[in-house]
């Protein structure tokens, strides 16, 4: 319903480009500002003119460009590197990154004005592990976008519980590329045991058999949480003696 709903949707993420071609690529440039400039180039505020632009690992943005997109923000305005005069934009603006800004605000790391600016609405999304009733979308959704050919439908259910199983440091991306990985091993419509990476394919009971820093990471925790001799062993106890038919009451 969106009155942009039909412009353009611009994609910009601060980590994926060069430091010092940063502000070229969000604002714009004129002939001959820099070395290598030999022509004008609109930036990625004005390509989404009349749309939206998502700006991705925004936490990535160096703190010298900060107050420029702050005034971009504020005024509605360009001025592209090299250029005298002001552009109108009317674009919406949607950011994500995956640092605590209020910390790096904190930190001195990120301007407190542009955070406040940015911060009309905010969506927190939780680790995949945090969410593994997803787990049956994203796969869906993965195996339909696959840049390669195949027939496969999705996983068979002991695969599934694997995949439950596991703690998913690096979220939805190590999810897609276990898909991937799975897939040219795959002979059936369906993901199974066999085509899994080794850390996957083995048992999720086989926790017995894990060294320390695997079983921590099998259970979703983290190093900083578990330094303590005995936080370790209250891990080994809530967690293995119940499986070989203990339990413990005063662990």
């Amino acid at each position: 319903r969106s009155r942009r709903s039909k412009g353009p949707m611009v994609v910009f993420d601060c980590g994926a480009v060069a430091r010092n071609l940063i502000e070229s690529e969000l604002f714009g440039h004129e002939r001959g500002a820099f070395t290598g400039a030999v022509a004008s180039r609109a930036g990625v505020f004005e390509q989404a003119n009349g749309g939206t632009i998502f700006i991705d690992e925004l936490g990535e943005l160096p703190v010298e460009l900060q107050p420029t997109l702050l005034r971009v923000l504020e005024q509605r305005q360009v001025r592209r590197v090299g250029g005298r005069h002001l552009r109108p934009v009317d674009v919406r603006v949607v950011a994500a990154t995956n640092r605590d800004l209020q910390r790096e605000v904190a930190a001195g790391r990120f301007r407190e004005d542009l955070y406040y600016r940015l911060a009309v609405v905010e969506v927190g999304l939780p680790p995949l592990r945090e969410r593994l009733e997803d787990l049956d979308l994203l796969i869906a959704h993965l195996l339909s976008e696959a840049p390669m050919d195949h027939s496969v439908r999705g996983v068979t259910p002991a695969v599934m519980r694997r995949l439950r199983a596991w703690s998913w440091p690096g979220n939805v991306r190590e999810l897609r590329n276990t898909l991937l990985r799975t897939l040219p091993f795959c002979d059936d419509a369906y993901i199974d045991i066999d085509a899994l990476p080794p850390d996957l394919a083995s048992p999720a009971d086989d926790i017995l058999a894990m060294p320390l820093e695997r079983a921590r990471e099998r259970e979703g925790r983290s190093k900083q949480h578990l330094t303590a001799r005995g936080t370790e062993e209250r891990l080994y106890t809530i967690h293995i003696y119940p499986r070989i038919g203990c339990h413990p009451t005063n662990a």
